[in-house]
């Protein structure tokens, strides 16, 4: 409660005041205490999709969309991501940024998934981009693009012509990568349920570690195709489709409601989905973005009678 009465700029007194004035007319409790922590209640979550369109009215009537100027800003664009989205887009991005915002500097924070929606919510970074589960009522998780697999492995170490046959991917070692150090992936459920199995060699916790250890040992490792495609040209390494069918992940652009309709947060969002499309299609990548998170149509208010 004392957190979020100074970023309202009341005090303690003057928010709990308010809330109570607030449970008495819509009759709940709207917050109730867990542990240390206020949750919502139901009916709060509700409601919160309403409020939060209409504090971005209010906004929008004091702030004009195209009140926001790029070339005058001087702040920071901090986004969370992780390793193998950092790797793809960064350099791009920060180019981008640089040309449009000179004055601007570019952060990116390690994606933590358990803890995304509290750290955005606290205001750790503008947005994340990442393979996100469902958000809370008050954030958008916008779609970018489906997150297909492909196998990149060393040709030099391991003579298998591509594209790949089941019966070399599951003979050869593999690598993978966890942030948790686990070695069992979707890659093995799908390989269980045709009735093989792979034997994984090592794991490592970031894409970075991967091309340096494909040209160490002859093993295969599994990763997005981005990424594959990106290490590929950069390393002289070989990729091949999966000999197997394996479901996409839904890469997502996860952000505040009340920032949906902020002419900042509109054209960063907007620069950013650029930067994706147009690296993603340097790559040699066919994945089709989707521009929902760049995107802001003011809602439709009823006539009044």
């Amino acid at each position: 409660m004392s957190r979020a009465a100074e970023r309202l700029l009341l005090g303690q007194p003057g928010l709990s005041a308010a809330l109570r004035r607030l449970r008495e007319t819509l009759g709940d409790e709207l917050f109730v205490r867990v542990g240390r922590s206020l949750q919502p209640t139901p009916r709060a979550l509700s409601i919160a999709p309403a409020i939060e369109d209409a504090l971005s009215g209010i906004e929008r009537a004091l702030r004009p969309l195209d009140a926001f100027d790029p070339a005058d800003w001087r702040g920071e664009l901090r986004i969370a991501t992780c390793d193998n989205l950092e790797a793809s887009f960064f350099g791009p991005l920060l180019a981008r940024l640089h040309r449009e915002a000179r004055h601007a500097r570019l952060v990116i924070v390690a994606f933590d998934g358990p803890n995304a929606a509290r750290l955005l919510d606290e205001g750790a970074y503008d947005f994340s981009i990442a393979v996100h589960d469902e958000p809370s009522s008050w954030h958008v998780r916008a779609p970018l693009f489906e997150q297909t697999a492909l196998c990149i492995y060393d040709g030099r170490h391991l003579a298998y012509p591509a594209p790949l046959g089941l019966k070399h991917f599951s003979a050869a070692p593999h690598v993978t990568v966890s942030t948790d150090g686990s070695s069992t992936t979707n890659v093995d459920a799908a390989l269980a349920g045709l009735g093989h199995r792979r034997q994984v060699v090592g794991t490592v916790p970031r894409f970075s570690a991967l091309p340096m250890t494909l040209q160490a040992l002859p093993a295969i490792a599994t990763v997005p195709e981005y990424v594959a495609r990106h290490m590929a040209q950069q390393h002289d390494l070989t990729i091949s489709e999966l000999p197997f069918e394996l479901p996409a992940d839904v890469v997502t652009m996860l952000y505040r409601r009340v920032d949906q309709a902020d002419s900042r947060s509109v054209w960063l969002r907007r620069l950013t989905v650029e930067v994706v499309r147009d690296a993603l299609s340097a790559s040699g990548c066919s994945i089709g973005v989707s521009t929902d998170a760049c995107c802001y149509d003011p809602p439709m208010l009823a006539e009044a009678k």
